[in-house]
């Protein structure tokens, strides 16, 4: 492996033993930021992510190559005793685990935090779940369709009142949850830093979902009122949405009275502004429909590209409705790095996302793709001081594999 740039995390040493998404989303943003981060995968099979195919890049699973670029790859059997014993030396010298089985599977493991914290009391341990590990719901599973549903997300996605109940079409709490457990981690390191003392690290994708409603929550809170889906509309503010063009979608985002009068200009329709069902945010938002009526056969009588340029020279904020190859060739993304590529040892080139910071002073972003299965199982474990006959030992006896034996 080529030598990595120096992220602001590096030094940290994380062991992640976490599947699928939200748990490797945890550990893709540490590593991406520079962290040393060693996935340990089950023996056999791995990383469930890694059966989640078509599609292939070469013979290597698109989904588990997305959420693993830039970690070490280790894969031991956890059902054996020495399968368990290297998980615990691995953690011994480690800053972070991460971790997001079912409650009560580390303990039975020997692998809990109250075991852990022992023998590494510096130790950031890190659970992202369904519903969390307190409260009436820690024994329940959880994915991000149920997380979805039970937060309220479902509720107000979608078209309108009276129509399906629909997903956001991303995996937001999966996602947000990994995003918001590594926030924890740093939060959690940043004070160990100060006391030397490790702490558990405890969110959910339940969490993760209900954060989404700040908005509508608000709304209900001040309201009583059930909050209902409105499609792109804004919950607060009008006319702030997608509307039709000659060729696609643009969305608008006329959020205040200054944009409002903008977007007049741009579309020479100044008596819009002396219409009282428009004259202020809130009277257009009652008037909405009415309004949306009165935008739609405007925006239609021109292509996407020629009101993007009519409404950035008013300086009104808008912008296309891409698809996702657009998204990939965009210029804005490609510049800022967040479409980019990165070396897999077999594979050569293969398209990624990158990280979505920048950092002046220590660079991060993708340098190393997905491990194969097991690619660093020798490496990471002569590291924790095993002899190569004991390493030898554990891949003959299937309690470890190595890219050579899976």
């Amino acid at each position: 492996m080529p030598a990595r740039q120096k992220g602001p995390l590096s030094g940290l040493k994380v062991i992640e033993l976490a599947h699928i998404m939200a748990g490797p989303v945890c550990g893709l943003m540490l590593a991406d930021m520079g962290a040393d981060v060693v996935k340990v995968e089950k023996v056999p099979g791995g990383d469930d992510a890694r059966r989640f195919v078509p599609p292939f890049i070469g013979d290597e699973p698109a989904a588990y190559m997305m959420m693993n670029r830039n970690k070490r790859g280790v894969a031991l059997d956890l059902k054996t005793e020495t399968g368990k014993q290297a998980v615990r030396r691995l953690l011994e010298g480690a800053d972070v685990v991460i971790e997001n089985y079912r409650m009560g599977t580390m303990e039975k493991l020997g692998l809990g935090y109250e075991e852990l914290r022992r023998i590494n009391p510096g130790l950031i341990y890190c659970e992202i779940s369904g519903f969390g590990r307190t409260g009436p719901y820690a024994d329940r599973g959880g994915f991000d369709l149920i997380a979805q549903g039970m937060s309220g997300l479902m509720s107000i996605t979608g078209e309108g009142e009276g129509r399906p109940p629909v997903k956001v079409g991303a995996p937001v709490t999966d996602i947000t949850a990994g995003i918001i457990a590594a926030m924890g981690v740093l939060a959690a390191y940043t004070s160990r830093l100060q006391t030397g003392q490790g702490q558990k690290v405890d969110t959910s994708l339940f969490e993760a979902g209900i954060v989404h409603t700040y908005w509508q929550s608000a709304i209900c809170f001040a309201t009583g009122e059930t909050p209902q889906p409105i499609g792109s509309a804004h919950p607060l503010n009008a006319p702030y949405q997608a509307f039709p063009t000659q060729d696609g979608w643009i969305n608008i985002g006329a959020a205040n009275q200054a944009n409002w009068e903008r977007l007049l200009k741009a579309i020479e329709a100044p008596q819009l502004n002396d219409d009282p069902r428009f004259s202020s945010n809130a009277s257009r938002m009652t008037n909405l429909p009415a309004l949306v009526d009165i935008l739609n056969p405007i925006f239609r009588t021109r292509p996407t590209s020629d009101w993007l340029a009519r409404l950035e020279a008013v300086g009104l904020p808008a912008g296309p409705v891409l698809t996702i190859p657009e998204m990939h060739r965009d210029p804005q993304a490609l510049a800022r790095g967040v479409i980019t590529e990165v070396e897999h040892s077999t594979l050569g080139a293969v398209k990624t996302i990158g990280l979505p910071i920048a950092f002046s002073g220590t660079p991060g972003g993708p340098q190393s793709g997905a491990p194969v299965y097991g690619e660093h199982t020798a490496e990471v474990l002569s590291e924790a001081g095993y002899s190569a006959a004991e390493i030898a030992d554990m891949l003959a006896s299937g309690a470890a594999r190595g890219a050579a034996t899976s």
